[in-house]
């Protein structure tokens, strides 16, 4: 019995050795990594995830992509039906051709505008000329009737009476003429300022017309804008989730129908304001996905959010109530994927998914 109690001693031994060894190795490694690295398990996996909606109301008439296909960018994914964006597109078009024709219309008015003010300031120039005319023949007539007044009035009068009253006559009717010629131009000048009035008021219309126009052809271009859009395409490329969208549905502005899932992804790293002190742009990182347990992928640290995580929160954290209790604020780290790490795992790396983060702080930014 003793000489099995002693041999049971060395087991005994050995295994307490191994144990310890164990854990000092384990304390180690636990060590080691913590001087290393700066880690958080408060980490996604993101992407950019896109909400495909409607921009319009109306009829699916048909869906053309199934629940996780994969999809290129521009490739058509639901279509509405567009009878009701085709009428309004006639009808845009056709009053654009309206407002076309009111314009071509006003223009052509216009043009007789300008010829009727020509014409009117030709008869300006007519009656002022008449008038100068009209005032020579007076001079001429007033000069005359001087002479014969001399004349008749002498010993010899070489002028008659009749001579004289003729003469008279002549000078009264070219005063005459002088005040026609002179009304003729207050007309001439009326008819202007009424023609160029008219020319004002149709240059209005032309504005008018003109904005009419520029309307219509903005209700086309909408017209158009709204029937491209029952043609509901891919933003990006990408796969398909989350549908929720069948043909006979009746669907509306901003709807969602389906979301689209790049598939370029990174991790949301929320770390501890006091971890920041030691991660740099660059550095290495460790990720570890909860959802591929045993593998190790390769990243980088890309960046910084401009503010903490409670900043962006609906509704931030007031601490100005007089009850306040400190609480270390996380900071959003984005780090990328290292792209050879992913080969052979993008099927499996998905938006959404846990991680842990381990930032390399001792070996500086690559």
């Amino acid at each position: 019995m003793p000489v099995a109690t002693a041999s049971r001693h060395p087991i005994k031994s050995a295994v307490i050795t191994i144990l310890v060894i164990a854990a000092a190795a384990w304390l180690a490694h636990f060590l080691y990594r913590y001087w290393r690295f700066n880690s958080t398990d408060d980490a996604y996996v993101t992407g950019h995830v896109h909400q495909i909606s409607s921009q319009v109301d109306g009829q699916v008439v048909d869906v053309m992509v199934h629940e996780n296909e994969v999809v290129k960018a521009g490739q058509p994914l639901v279509r509405i039906d567009a009878l009701e964006f085709n009428i309004g597109a006639e009808r845009a078009r056709a009053a654009q051709a309206q407002a076309q024709a009111a314009l071509s219309q006003t223009a052509s008015d216009s043009a007789e505008a300008d010829a009727k003010v020509s014409q009117a300031r030709s008869k300006v120039a007519q009656a002022e000329a008449q008038l100068i005319q009209s005032k020579a023949q007076l001079t001429l007539a007033e000069i005359t009737l001087k002479r014969d007044q001399s004349l008749s009035s002498g010993e010899d009068r070489a002028v008659t009476p009749a001579e004289l009253d003729s003469a008279k006559a002549t000078a009264d009717a070219a005063q005459a003429m002088v005040q026609a010629a002179a009304a003729n131009i207050g007309a001439a000048q009326s008819e202007v300022a009424a023609a160029e009035a008219g020319k004002q008021a149709i240059g209005d219309r032309i504005k008018a017309a003109q904005a009419s126009v520029q309307l219509a052809q903005a209700a086309v271009q909408d017209a158009a804008r709204r029937l491209s859009y029952v043609t509901i395409k891919a933003p990006a490329d990408g796969r398909i989730g989350n549908k929720n969208v069948e043909v006979g549905n009746r669907v509306q502005t901003g709807e969602t129908l389906m979301v689209l899932v790049e598939p370029a992804i990174w991790i949301e790293g929320n770390f501890k304001e006091t971890q920041l002190a030691e991660i740099r742009v660059g550095q290495s990182v460790e990720i570890a996905v909860d959802a591929i347990p045993g593998h190790v992928f390769a990243g980088k640290v890309d960046s910084f959010a401009p503010a903490t995580g409670a900043q962006f929160a609906l509704l931030p954290a007031d601490n100005a109530t007089g009850n306040f209790t400190k609480v270390v604020q996380r900071v959003p780290v984005r780090v990328l994927f290292a792209p050879d790490s992913l080969k052979g795992f993008e099927d499996r790396v998905r938006p959404g998914l846990s991680a842990d983060v381990d930032v390399d702080i001792r070996h500086g930014s690559q």
